[in-house]
């Protein structure tokens, strides 16, 4: 028994050791520069029958999808029960199909995470940097650590669904060793 406990506790050391000594994510800047950007994030909507995963969401916005008014930017807080989904026509069953640029200004490394009600894939400068597949209250996804070359304009494209209940969607970023910070809606535009 005693063996077994020094082989697990071995290979949790050799687990968590591997996730910290893994790359920061390197995001690519938009080629070229847009210029022209509005403020706030583009998004279209789909309303399907029910939605319980990312792929579900997926599909229902291939299958069919309406523009919606642009987000602000992703500091969405909590909605009480009933009020529309993000700017939806309507508080339940939605999948978002959210796309833009984020302003990054200050290069180096980061840690970028979520909270989110229910899914989410968001990808900034072509990286996957949050994700939850499942329902769930407004809460975190695991802190992503990135590399931020230059200061400047970068994608982002966001899939997104809330299923039942409550909706918010939020994204914090900060400097690697500091603690994140909410990202102002002034940051986004499309």
């Amino acid at each position: 028994m005693k063996i077994l406990m020094q082989a697990a506790a071995a290979a949790a050391v050799t687990v968590l050791g591997a996730a910290a000594a893994a790359a920061p994510l390197t995001l690519t800047p938009a080629n070229p520069q847009p210029s022209g950007v509005k403020p706030g994030l583009a998004v279209v909507y789909a309303y399907p029958q029910d939605v319980k995963s990312l792929a579900e969401a997926s599909s229902a916005l291939k299958i069919g999808s309406e523009p919606g008014r642009p987000i602000a930017g992703l500091d969405n807080r909590d909605t009480e029960e009933g009020q529309n989904t993000l700017t939806a026509n309507r508080p339940l069953h939605v999948a978002a199909r959210i796309t833009g640029y984020v302003k990054l200004d200050t290069p180096g490394i980061h840690n970028i995470d979520f909270l989110t009600n229910d899914g989410l894939r968001a990808s900034i400068g072509g990286q996957i940097v949050g994700e939850f597949d499942g329902r769930q209250s407004c809460d975190s996804t695991v802190l992503t650590q990135v590399e931020v070359p230059s200061p400047g304009w970068y994608p982002v494209d966001i899939l997104y669904f809330q299923r039942l209940g409550t909706a918010c969607l939020h994204m914090r970023m900060g400097p690697d060793g500091k603690r994140p910070k909410w990202m102002k809606d002034s940051a986004f535009g499309h």
